[in-house]
């Protein structure tokens, strides 16, 4: 099973990346504005160089890359891509998309952008990713995740599509994808970080108009140190921290011991709010 793979931009060099990377930092951190621009440039890459020339008549499955309670960046990428793939499909006579869920069982603090390829694996290769093969049966598959830096997220859903015995033509699609390899992995944390070099810079995103929660924001506040966390807290309207922790416990973060001090000033700003 060799599945198809496109990417929209590659990445071999360092001084020009094909896309500004303020834009892929602030939709790394939930600004759906720019997942707006991404999911429809990589739907019309994807048409162009694509479908165009190759037609898909079996019914198209847009899957998103794996997440457990909170979706990920590429979540919001994916709503967009899924649209403007839809006009298309429409308009040459097409079947519009379904959609699907990948189930991810392990959530972990570490921050995968800084990892080397070796680590990667040996992180994500304790977890296991779970889908409805029976929803699948006879459906051509794309995969969408916002960026290819040493493939271990692609093995591992070629781990699951073994193991659930999908016969199905697959397609593994990105915005962005590291074709050269003398460039260290970390290259990912330089982007993921561009813009965002403290949870105050999370301040204009959230209020922006187009923020939408994803687990690295989610994990990225929950992580600050106290007193800038307890200062950022103050800052934020009371629909937005109720979110936050609504999310944390959905992903299980008040297990871990890295969130619970700050999981804790959530629990009691909230208790002080509610009786005030």
């Amino acid at each position: 099973m060799i599945p198809y793979t496109y990417s929209l931009h590659k990445i071999d060099n360092t001084a020009n990346f094909g896309f500004d990377p303020n834009d892929y930092s602030r939709f790394k951190f939930g600004d759906n504005l720019v997942a707006r621009s991404f999911g429809k440039s990589l739907a019309d890459g994807f048409i162009k160089y694509y479908l165009t020339d190759n037609r898909i008549a079996d019914q198209i499955v847009v899957i998103s890359s794996p997440y457990s309670f909170i979706p990920t960046a590429t979540f919001a990428m994916k709503n967009y891509f899924v649209s403007q793939l839809n006009r298309w499909l429409a308009e040459n006579g097409g079947l519009t998309v379904q959609e699907a869920k990948v189930h991810r069982t392990i959530t972990y603090k570490e921050d995968y952008g800084e990892l080397s390829a070796e680590e990667r694996m040996n992180l994500i290769g304790n977890d296991s990713f779970h889908i409805d093969r029976d929803f699948l049966e006879g459906k051509t598959l794309l995969f969408l995740d916002d960026i290819k830096i040493t493939g271990s997220h692609e093995r591992m859903i070629l781990k699951m599509a073994k193991a659930y015995c999908l016969k199905n033509e697959m397609h593994m699609l990105y915005f962005a994808e590291l074709v050269n390899k003398e460039i260290h992995p970390n290259v990912e944390n330089f982007l993921n970080y561009h813009q965002i070099k403290s949870i105050f810079d999370l301040e204009k995103i959230i209020n922006n108009g187009y923020f939408c929660f994803n687990t690295r924001v989610v994990k990225y506040i929950l992580n600050t140190e106290s007193t800038s966390f307890s200062i950022f807290l103050e800052r934020m309207d009371h629909d937005f921290i109720h979110q936050l922790y609504d999310l944390s416990l959905g992903n299980s973060y008040h297990l871990m011991e890295a969130y619970a001090d700050n999981l804790q000033l959530i629990k009691s700003y909230i208790k002080d709010n509610t009786y005030k």
